[in-house]
C-alpha cells in the first residue's frame, strides 16, 4: 500500500506541475502573439470543454484496460507538446489551441483511469487518505507551478516551458506502469447504455449521489462568484488586483492543509458528512468576503481552500467506494462532469450579478449552499428514523432513498454488483 500510495501521490505532483504551468503559458503565448485577451481565455474553454464529454470518454475507459489507457493518454502528452515548437507567429495559434484541446481531453481520460485503478491500488481504508494526500500535492504545486512558467516563459519563451512540460507526462505514465494492482476488473462492453448505466449508478444510490450534489453546488457556488472576488479586493476593499495573489496563495495554504486531514475525516464520519461539513465551510467562507476588512477576507480564502477539497474528495472517494468496478470509470468522469460542468453556467451568471454589487452574489452563494446542506441533513436524519422505526411509513422510506437505490442499481446494470453503501 505504501509503494501504491508514494507512486499516486507522486503522479499528483508531476500532473499538476505540468498542467498548471501549461494553463498560464499557452493563455501568455497567445496574447503575446494575438494581442487579444479572448483569445488567449478560449485557450482554457479548449481545455476545460472535454470535461462535459465525460460521460462518454469514462465509458471508453470501462471498455478498456485502465492502465494502458492511462499511460498512453500521458505518452500522447509527451507526444503532442513538442509540436509548439513551430509555434512561431500569429499564424501558428491554431497549434496552441490543438494543444489545449489535447490536454483537456487527455485529463479527463487520465482521472476516470486513475478513480478506476485507485480502488485496485489501494484497500478501501486507505482511499480517502491517498485522495486527500493527492488533493494536498496537487494544491502545492499550484502555489508555485504558474510562477515557475511564467518565470520561463519571460527568460526563454514558450518552447523550453513546452519541452520541460512533455517529460513530465512521460515520467507520470512510468509511475502508472510501476503499480502493483491487486485486483483488476475485466474491461465491459455496453455499447448502447454506457453512458445512462453510469448516470443510474451515480444517481441511484444516496451514497454517491448525496457527496456528489453537494459537490457540484459548492464547485458551482465557487465559479458564481469568481466575478465578486475581484469586486471584493478592488471595489470594497480599494486594495489593487494584485492583493488576489494573496488571496490565492491563503486559499492554496488552506486546500493543503484541508488535503492533508480529509482521508482520516472521511473514515471517522464517512464521505456524505465530509461533503457537509465542505459545502458549509465554504457557504461560510462567502459570508466572511463580505466584511470590508482585509484580514477577514484573508481568513475567507483559507476557510475557501478547506471546504472546497473537503467536498471534492468526499465525493470522488464516495464513487471509488460505492461505484461497481467494472463502471468505475464511467461513473468516475461522469460525476466530474456534475461537479465541474456548472461552472459554465454559474461564472457567466456572477459576472451579470455582480453587477448589483460584490456582496449579493457572495450572500446568494452561501445561501445556496446551506440550502443544499440542510435537504442533505433533513434526508439523512430521515433515513436514520426510518432505519431505528419499522413502523415508519413506505412513503418516507420511498422518498428519503432509504433501502432503494443498490436494489434499483443491482436490477438495472445486468452483470455487476453494487456495494452496499456505509450505515
Amino acid at each position: 500500500m505504501q509503494r501504491n500510495a508514494i507512486l499516486f501521490v507522486a503522479v499528483s505532483l508531476l500532473s499538476g506541475l505540468g498542467g498548471s504551468a501549461m494553463a498560464l503559458v499557452t493563455g501568455i503565448w497567445i496574447l503575446d502573439l494575438t494581442d487579444s485577451p479572448g483569445l488567449a481565455a478560449l485557450a482554457g474553454l479548449c481545455a476545460y470543454a472535454p470535461t462535459l464529454a465525460g460521460p462518454w470518454l469514462g465509458a471508453v475507459v470501462d471498455r478498456l484496460p485502465r492502465r494502458p489507457v492511462v499511460v498512453a493518454a500521458n505518452l500522447t502528452l509527451t507526444a503532442t507538446l513538442p509540436t509548439l515548437l513551430a509555434v512561431r507567429g500569429p499564424g501558428q495559434v491554431w497549434l496552441l489551441f490543438c494543444v489545449a484541446t489535447v490536454y483537456g481531453i487527455a485529463y479527463v481520460l487520465i482521472d476516470a483511469g486513475e478513480s478506476a485503478l485507485l480502488p485496485a491500488a489501494l484497500s478501501g481504508v486507505h482511499l480517502g487518505r491517498v485522495n486527500g494526500w493527492r488533493s494536498s500535492a496537487q494544491e502545492g504545486v499550484k502555489l508555485v507551478a504558474p510562477l515557475a512558467g511564467a518565470g520561463l516563459y519571460t527568460w526563454q519563451g514558450g518552447h523550453l516551458v513546452a519541452l520541460l512540460a512533455a517529460v513530465l507526462p512521460a515520467l507520470a505514465a512510468a509511475g502508472y506502469a510501476a503499480l502493483r494492482l491487486t485486483r483488476t476488473p475485466p474491461p465491459v462492453a455496453t455499447p448502447d447504455r454506457g453512458v445512462r448505466v453510469g448516470l443510474t449508478v451515480l444517481f441511484g444510490a444516496v451514497s454517491i449521489r448525496q457527496p456528489v450534489t453537494l459537490a457540484a453546488v459548492a464547485i458551482g457556488m465557487s465559479g458564481f462568484t469568481t466575478a465578486a472576488g475581484y469586486a471584493v479586493v478592488t471595489d470594497t476593499l480599494g486594495l489593487p488586483a494584485t492583493f488576489l495573489g494573496v488571496l490565492l496563495s491563503a486559499q492554496g495554504a488552506g486546500s493543503v492543509a484541508g488535503g492533508l486531514v480529509v482521508g482520516r475525516m472521511i473514515t471517522w464520519f464517512g464521505p456524505t458528512a465530509v461533503a457537509l461539513a465542505g459545502a458549509g465551510l465554504f457557504a461560510v467562507s462567502c459570508l466572511g468576503r463580505c466584511l470590508p476588512w482585509w484580514p477577514a477576507v484573508v481568513a475567507a480564502s483559507v476557510v475557501t481552500g478547506l471546504g472546497l477539497p473537503w467536498a471534492l474528495v468526499a465525493a470522488i472517494t464516495a464513487v471509488q467506494t460505492h461505484s461497481p468496478d467494472a463502471l468505475l470509470g464511467r461513473v468516475a468522469a461522469t460525476a466530474n462532469t456534475v461537479m465541474f460542468g456548472p461552472i459554465a453556467a454559474t461564472t457567466p451568471l456572477g459576472a451579470a450579478a455582480v453587477l448589483l454589487g460584490p456582496r449579493p452574489p457572495l450572500v446568494l452563494a452561501a445561501a445556496g449552499c446551506l440550502t443544499a446542506c440542510a435537504l442533505t441533513w433533513r434526508r439523512r436524519r430521515e433515513r436514520t428514523s426510518s432505519r431505528r422505526s419499522p413502523h415508519v411509513g413506505r412513503a418516507t422510506a420511498l422518498t428519503s432513498g432509504a433501502g432503494v437505490p443498490d436494489a434499483v442499481n443491482e436490477r438495472r446494470v445486468p452483470g455487476t454488483r453494487t456495494r452496499q453503501p456505509s450505515r
